[in-house]
């Protein structure tokens, strides 16, 4: 049985630890507003982006550019992680990394191979480990992502699809669903289906006009003239939306970074301070039994003189 400095020194531990704890609860609130700001002035950008793109995309009709264009067959994909480059953030690293290795190894079976792009520290470690090449990796923006970044990732994957390199390209991220929940999401990104997001825009505008499926055949847009052509503005627009998809992801991802790592520490702070009540009980049933020890000791040593 332990003695009562073990104990107490036990309890000072864990004090120590849930003020570190807590500390980072904190200091992962404050960043989540911050980031949730940051999401919120992207989303806009990214939404009109994307009805912009559907209606050029309409108004051109069919596209001849690659970005559009599904290749015949899928012998290459290029998946694209982004993880944290800090840990303490419960399962929010683990389940991007375990969902990508799982595409890699269920890829490979079909003859498939599988590039990966890593953002994140915790993500180059965890392939490199395995013995996965990676193609590019990006450190020490995981909190706060730059644009260059993920032009830089943009760039590769349309060069690495316009040449052939790469069939297909996917994102895998944690979306911030709210400041305390993240979901994880899957995202093509190459090809792009644009008369998948034409339909959606109308769809979004026909809800906003009225209810059900006769406000959507009632939605109308206005003629538009495109200068040089829809089908020049369209392949000005690819590039730009590519960018801002990636680039979405990783605002998105760093918001639910902060979040998950608010919660799995506020868990942590919890856990401490249920941990501490616990052993303040076990020592004060300690003390309390070496005082009963001692006092019939003294008793004891007292009724022998006596005798």
């Amino acid at each position: 049985m332990p003695n009562l400095h073990d104990i107490q020194r036990r309890i000072n531990s864990v004090n120590s630890t849930k003020q570190i704890t807590r500390t980072m609860e904190m200091v992962s609130a404050a960043k989540i507003r911050k980031a949730t700001e940051r999401v919120a002035a992207t989303t806009p950008y990214s939404d009109s982006m994307a009805e912009m793109l559907g209606h050029v995309a309409e108004s051109a009709g069919g596209s001849e550019n690659p970005l559009l264009q599904e290749h015949d067959e899928v012998k290459n994909v290029l998946a694209i992680a982004v993880v944290s480059d800090r840990g303490l953030a419960g399962g929010f690293n683990a389940n991007v990394l375990r969902t990508v290795e799982k595409q890699i190894k269920k890829l490979s079976a079909e003859g498939v191979d599988t590039h990966v792009i890593a953002c994140g520290k915790k993500a180059i470690s965890y392939f490199s480990f395995r013995g996965i090449e990676l193609d590019m990796v990006f450190k020490d923006l995981s909190a706060d992502p730059t644009f260059d970044e993920a032009a830089t990732i943009a760039q590769r994957a349309i060069t690495g699809y316009t040449n052939g390199d790469y069939d297909k390209v996917v994102i895998v991220y944690n979306h911030a669903k709210n400041a305390a929940e993240q979901t994880l999401r899957t995202e093509t990104i190459l090809p792009i289906d644009a008369s998948a997001l034409a339909r959606e825009e109308d769809f979004s505008a026909a809800l906003e006009a009225g209810v059900g499926a006769e406000a959507e055949e009632n939605v109308t847009t206005g003629d538009v003239d495109f200068e040089p052509s829809a089908e020049a503005v369209l392949d000005s627009l690819l590039p730009a939306y590519v960018k801002m998809m990636i680039y979405h992801a990783l605002v998105d991802s760093a918001c639910g970074e902060q979040g998950a790592r608010r919660n799995a520490m506020k868990s942590a702070t919890d856990n401490a301070t249920e941990m501490v009540e616990t052993l303040e009980r076990y020592y004060n049933r300690v003390r309390q039994g070496a005082i009963t020890t001692e006092i019939n000791e003294i008793v004891g040593g007292a009724a022998a003189l006596e005798e």
